[in-house]
């Protein structure tokens, strides 16, 4: 406001400056050309020259604007339209996070084409369609945002696996990924995807190859990598019979499960769950000798319990030798009820019926397994001896029942009395 006073004040001076030399001296111009003359004041020619450059500065910008004006109402309505776009995309966000499927559909995909950032859009809109259920469109938007933004292939092949994981396409899903792949190696998403999808269908040989990677770039944790490690090794081992043609012979078996076996990471081949499984392999291959030589090694590397316990179990080529090389491990580990237990099998296999008794009950007196209990229950009949037989029965279903709820029994006083009620009725009930 102080601005446009002081400056009216200059003017109203500079217009009595300027009157006032106009009143004291008019000025004279004469201007001739050919035969014509012109004679006015000094300032009147101003004033026409100034007037006159204004009325041409007037009409070169009208010719300009004339000529040109498809271009500027092109720039209005494009921002126009981008305004609106804008606002048509935060609607439409806001929709999809609230979950109204239809609506958010609708606003993104109108808004995609006039928006700056059309990729969000058709992402955004083809979740939407695919809430829906409507799989088409949602193939379609998808397709529209790979025109539009072709180097945003990452992104758009990542909605688009989440959408075939959630459709259950899991071939289709694969292949994508696949292709994800070679265009981004290290996108850690792309290969935990990848990895999912493996494990859904049960390719364990394809996440065996993909495992390096997951370790390398850290894609999980080394607990989850041992343990997935552990799942495809262990599907793929046993695996391995149900591959073979039914007349293979027992040889091809065993080469084939060797083969296997030697393939497996040296870390895993000193587990205990894997030694288990590839032993049960083995058996199921009809190669128990090979069986009990493995285990044989095993134990003999690297003693363990569980082990030691399956060693019992194996029915090797000689049950005298294999029970000669058990009581060997009794000087290293006297106190192993595992051991024992071990012992007392290979003595019932070797016919050595009280020496079997003998090394169960050693078994019991260092750990009560239920498993210990019913041999000895077995090794007691097959001897006659019932009475003992039933009554370390009785301690195994104690040990395995000691968990259960106690319950009111009706006491033995009360059931003879009923039960004598019950005949003395049926007594006279004949004689009627």
């Amino acid at each position: 406001m102080k601005r446009l006073f002081l400056l009216l004040l200059i003017v109203l001076a500079a217009g009595a400056w300027v009157g006032e030399k106009m009143v004291k001296d008019p000025g004279y111009v004469l201007i001739s050309y050919d035969e014509s003359t012109i004679e006015t004041s000094l300032w009147v020619l101003l004033v026409v020259l100034t007037l006159g450059f204004v009325a041409l500065h007037w009409a070169v910008n009208i010719f300009f604007k004339a000529r040109f004006p498809t271009a500027k109402f092109r720039e209005w309505r494009e921002r126009r339209d981008a305004r609106q776009a804008q606002g048509k995309t935060l609607k439409g966000l806001l929709a999809l996070s609230e979950g109204r499927w239809w609506k958010a559909q609708r606003l993104l995909s109108q808004s995609a084409e006039s928006s700056d950032q059309p990729l969000i859009n058709y992402i955004a809109a083809a979740r939407a369609a695919h809430e829906q259920g409507e799989d088409k469109a949602a193939d379609e938007l998808l397709q529209k945002a790979r025109s539009s933004v072709p180097q945003a292939e990452v992104a758009i092949g990542i909605t688009q696996v989440q959408i075939q994981l959630e459709r259950g396409q899991l071939e289709p899903s694969l292949a994508t990924l696949l292709r994800l792949r070679r265009l981004a190696p290290k996108h850690t998403y792309v290969l935990r995807l990848l990895k999912d999808v493996y494990v859904r269908l049960e390719d364990w040989q394809g996440l065996t190859n993909l495992i390096p990677e997951l370790r390398k770039l850290k894609v999980l944790k080394e607990d989850e990598i041992a343990a997935l490690e552990q799942t495809c090794y262990s599907e793929l081992l046993e695996s391995t019979l149900e591959k073979l043609p039914v007349e293979a012979d027992s040889n091809t078996r065993l080469q084939a499960l060797t083969k296997e076996w030697k393939s497996l990471p040296s870390a895993l081949s000193h587990d205990t769950e894997m030694i288990q499984r590839y032993i049960e392999q083995l058996v199921s291959a009809g190669s128990e000798d090979k069986a009990e030589s493995v285990l044989q090694d095993k134990i003999k590397r690297q003693w363990d319990e569980d082990l030691v316990n399956l060693y019992g179990r194996i029915k090797g080529e000689s049950a005298h030798k294999q029970l000669e090389v058990a009581k060997g491990w009794l000087k290293k580990n006297p106190d192993s009820a595992a051991l024992k237990l071990t012992l007392g099998r290979l003595a019932m296999r070797n016919e050595q019926w009280g020496k079997a008794v003998d090394y169960m009950e050693e078994s019991l007196a260092l750990e009560k397994r239920p498993e210990t209990y019913t041999e000895l229950t077995r090794v007691l009949q097959h001897l006659g001896d019932n009475k003992r037989s039933l009554s370390v029965m009785q301690d195994g279903l104690a040990l395995m029942g000691g968990g259960l709820t106690p319950i009111p029994l009706p006491a033995a006083q009360e059931q003879g009395e009923s039960k004598t009620d019950e005949e003395a009725k049926e007594s006279s009930t004949s004689n009627a």
